[in-house]
This record gives structure tokens, sequence and C-alpha cells, in this order.
């Protein structure tokens, strides 16, 4: 009998169980874990996002596997979890962006911005005959100039974060940001972090084409994404470019 209540409550997304929970919502936490990371951090001359992006086969084209994306001139959005679900919420987040431009004549606030989607992501709590987003956003940028850092998570709650990760090994990753993070660290020091925090994922040395890095500093408030040269130069910075050896055998 309790097997088949426990069924009951798993089915219905608007149906809490008796000890409060919501199991759909959870469910699509558990589908944001089976993605790669993405990482965040935010320093007081900017925000970084950085993600894994290496491909499951040679046979892909590395431009077509998108972890990063340029919402307005001042915000990205990383990405964990299922690519559909977040090619969505970025549609949502950019004419969003778009129509705060048209209404207001001015670039949209990032809390906003993270309010805005996180409102989306509730509705598909709260109603039948939907399911819940599987996919985790960190929404960055620069406001006023101030650098903001959110997550949106699948229950449509919108959190404030210094540095964050979304995906596979969250726990651990926190960990290593928890324990490396200092307040003053310039936006160098934040690129390094996240690219040090992502090697937590597999204990191994990166690809520049497996890792999308991005940057909005304080001063130009532009979203800047890194090409593979220039990630390139960072991994090396701090040994964890792989070897050809290496890249190989990750192939």
């Amino acid at each position: 009998m309790q097997g088949q209540q426990q069924q009951a409550y798993d089915r219905g997304i608007t149906i809490f169980s008796p000890d409060g929970r919501l199991y759909q919502v959870e469910y699509a936490r558990e589908a944001v874990k089976r993605g790669t990371p993405s990482v965040g951090v935010r320093t007081p001359e900017g925000v970084v996002l950085a993600a894994d992006k290496r491909r499951r086969s040679k046979m892909i084209e590395p431009d077509s596997v998108e972890k990063l994306h340029k919402v307005d001139d001042h915000i990205g959005i990383a990405s964990a979890g299922h690519v559909a679900d977040a090619r969505k919420l970025i549609d949502v987040a950019r004419r969003e962006a778009q129509t705060n431009h048209l209404r207001y004549g001015e670039p949209i606030a990032v809390e906003t911005l993270a309010k805005t989607v996180t409102d989306f992501i509730q509705q598909y709590t709260q109603y039948g005959g939907a399911r819940p987003f599987g996919v985790s956003l960190i929404v960055g940028g620069v406001t006023e100039g101030r650098p903001r850092l959110f997550e949106c998570d699948p229950s449509g709650t919108p959190y404030e974060w210094r540095a964050l990760s979304v995906g596979a090994n969250r726990a651990d990753i926190r960990d290593h940001l928890e324990a490396e993070y200092e307040e003053g660290m310039n936006l160098e020091d934040g690129v390094d972090l996240a690219l040090s925090a992502l090697t937590v994922h597999d204990d191994e040395e990166m690809d520049p084409h497996g890792v999308d890095l991005a940057t909005i500093d304080v001063e130009s408030g532009e979203y800047v994404h890194l090409p593979p040269e220039e990630v390139e130069t960072h991994l090396a910075r701090q040994d964890l470019l792989a070897t050809d050896d290496e890249e190989a055998d990750g192939e």
C-alpha cells in the first residue's frame, strides 16, 4: 500500500507527499546531476563562467556543444542538465532582455532577469500536464558596475552566490570553491579558480576545446567568450593542460 501511495505522488507534479515533497522536482534535480558541470565565480572585477563541454564522441563537431550562452551584452548564462530544456529557458531569458530594452530603454538588471526566469520555471512545478525543467542555470553579469551571480534551479528558486557549480559532482566542486575562494581576488584569479574547479569533476587535465569560458568584467560590462587559444593559455599556466597523449586517450 505504501508503495502505491509513493507512485501516486511520483505521477502528480501538483501533489505534495505527506512529508511535504514534490518528487518530480527532486527527480529534475537528479537529472541536473547527470550533466557535465558548469561553474560561476564572482569577483570585485567581474564574473567568470566556465563549463565542461567535452564531447561524447570525436565525431561531434565541437562548436555544436553549447554550455555558455550570451543573453545580453552584459549577461551570460551557463547550464547543466537537459540541453533542450536549457535552450528553452535561454530563449525566455533573451526575449525578456530584449523586451526590457524596448519597454524601458535600458539593459535589464541581472537579478530581475534571474527572477523572471525562475518565475517561468516555477509555473511548471504548480500546474498539471507538464514536467519540471531538468536543468539548472548560472546567471552572471554586471548591473550598474556591480557583478552579480545567481543560480536558477528546477524548483524555480533564485539563489545569489559568490561562487557555485551546477551539474555532476556539485558537492565536491563546492568544497573546492569554498576552500580556494578569496573575497579580494581579481578577474584572472577568478578564471583560474573556475578552471581548477572543473578538474575536480574527474581529476584530469583538460583540452581547451573541451572547456567553455567567458567573462563579464565590471569596467566594460561586456560579455566576452574566450577562444580556445586563450583558454589554452590559462590551462597551461596552472598545469591543467592535457598532453597530446591524454587528449588522444580522452577521445
